[in-house]
């Protein structure tokens, strides 16, 4: 009955959050309910186990939910995403105006700005160049998808996404876990995302299936509209960083700066996450944190958090100082980022809290014990766990965390046992969270089928293609090196 009453709470929840209902009432509603069936008592699971989880997800991650939404939303403000998207049109143009809409979601979101304004930029972008190279507008979101969602979220070195961060005080890495294993992955994604896209084009082509004037005006969506549906709004919030809503609010500069002043704020990003994480953490005197008044903790758990804490935050000095006059709202836009940051993180510790009762329940252990004797390995088996539970949530930050709470510690125990480096284990983990996660009920999906005015009949084969086949492709090469040759 134990087992039955989890699988009945995890559907019922996920049903209702398909419906639109708030994660924030569901999540510990089903959790109640698999504790109930389990006989377990419920006053005691919400406010100690469910809260007490969420709480301390809230606290290990608030700040880099808040920092990556606040910087996402300046550099929408200031004018700097669309001088990026600009910058790229211009330099690639119509004839590669694939490779422009991917690149240009590769430089906004490596370089931390949230996927959803990075969405809101790149689908008026998609259609302008779709329209002048005559492609048909139904390939725009998995081409939006392959730039934003896949490597650059998982895989590229020092990413700065809250799902590279979350196996670091697991395993006691860093943003570059395993940089030569995350390069490797990242190429494939994109080189078989780009084989896809252009197969895709050639085969429009052949057809004679352009644009479409009709196609693009019934595909054609307001942006603003969008981010106002409540719908959108509650799947979003559990899928990423960002809360759609608040992109309508602050004020957007009517002027934008040059390429280079917009660019510079995403390269102080990566260069100081760089030299955190390899130069300055490690030399760090960290003893002090063992006390019990620092949580009993050490440098290794929490110094990646610390390196992209302050990348982030430089970047955001960095990006107020060189747009002082094209801010002419600080404080509404400051306001409007740090309140976007606010739905996500709870949404998704709720999440994790709903993954910390179900871990406690007696019927888990015959979930737990079929995920470990997976054979292949702690890579295989970390992966279909990740996979499995990121696919249920809609969430990959969720997925992931409920996985590393109730497992990392055996996959963590199995890893030295066999000595394969734990940094192996963070990249297996972070690529396994962006692959099923995409599935049709995830917020991302949904959102960027709105914005883009496309529906999932139309575009959703293209996204599964870039954003399921080819991580999943890349992910198999990852743990085959990683098992072979370790981490590099």
């Amino acid at each position: 009955m134990g087992l039955l009453g989890i699988v009945i709470a995890l559907a019922a929840m996920i049903w209702m959050a398909f419906r639109g209902w708030s994660i924030l009432l569901i999540a510990p509603a089903a959790a109640l309910l698999a504790a109930a069936t389990a006989g377990q008592p419920l006053l005691a699971h919400w406010t100690q186990t469910f809260m007490g989880t969420a709480a301390g997800f809230v606290a290990q991650f608030f700040p880099l939910f808040l920092l990556g939404a606040l910087f996402g939303k300046l550099m929408d403000d200031s004018g700097s995403v669309t001088a990026i998207a600009d910058w790229m049109t211009r330099t690639l143009g119509p004839q590669r105006a694939m490779l422009a809409v991917v690149l240009a979601g590769v430089l906004l979101t490596y370089g931390g700005v949230s996927l959803f304004v990075a969405f809101f930029v790149l689908a008026p972008m998609a259609h302008a160049l779709f329209r002048a190279a005559d492609i048909p507008p139904r390939l725009m979101p998995a081409a939006i998808v392959l730039g934003t969602s896949t490597f650059t979220m998982s895989a590229l070195p020092g990413t700065p996404a809250i799902q590279n961060a979350i196996p670091m005080p697991f395993f006691g890495t860093t943003p570059f876990a395993a940089p030569g294993l995350g390069i490797v992955a990242s190429l494939v994604m994109l080189a078989f995302g780009m084989w896809w896209l252009a197969r895709c084009e050639d085969t429009a082509r052949r057809n004679g299936e352009g644009y479409g004037a009709d196609a693009a005006a019934d595909m054609a969506a307001n942006p603003e509209e969008v981010a106002e549906r409540p719908l959108i709004r509650e799947r979003a919030s559990t899928a990423h960083e960002f809360d759609p809503a608040e992109a309508l609010h602050g004020q957007r500069s009517a002027e934008a700066p040059g390429a280079w002043v917009a660019l510079l704020p995403l390269v102080v990003v990566v260069a100081v996450n760089l030299t955190m994480s390899l130069f300055i953490v490690p030399r760090l005197n960290g003893d002090y944190l063992q006390l019990p008044e620092w949580g009993g903790t050490s440098l290794q758990a929490v110094g990646g958090v610390w390196s992209v804490i302050v990348a982030l935050t430089a970047a955001i000095v960095c990006l107020v100082v060189l747009n002082w006059r094209r801010l002419p709202a600080l404080r509404e836009t400051m306001g409007a980022g740090a309140h976007a940051a606010a739905l996500p993180v709870l949404s998704v510790a709720s999440l994790v809290g709903f993954g910390a009762v179900v871990a406690t329940l007696p019927g888990f252990a015959v979930v737990r014990d079929w995920v470990l004797s997976i054979e292949g390995g702690p890579l295989v088996s970390l992966a279909v766990a990740t996979n499995v539970l990121s696919a249920l949530t809609g969430s990959a930050s969720g997925g992931l965390t409920i996985a590393l709470d109730a497992l990392g510690g055996v996959y963590l125990s199995r890893a030295i046992d066999i000595g394969l480096d734990p940094a192996v284990l963070h990249r297996v983990a972070v690529m396994s969270a962006g692959t099923l996660d995409t599935l049709p009920h995830n917020g991302a999906v949904v959102t960027l089928l709105a914005v883009c005015g496309a529906t999932h009949r139309q575009s959703y084969g293209g996204i599964v293609m870039v954003g399921i086949v080819g991580p999943l492709l890349a992910l198999a090469a990852v743990i085959a090196l990683g098992t072979l040759v370790g981490s590099f």
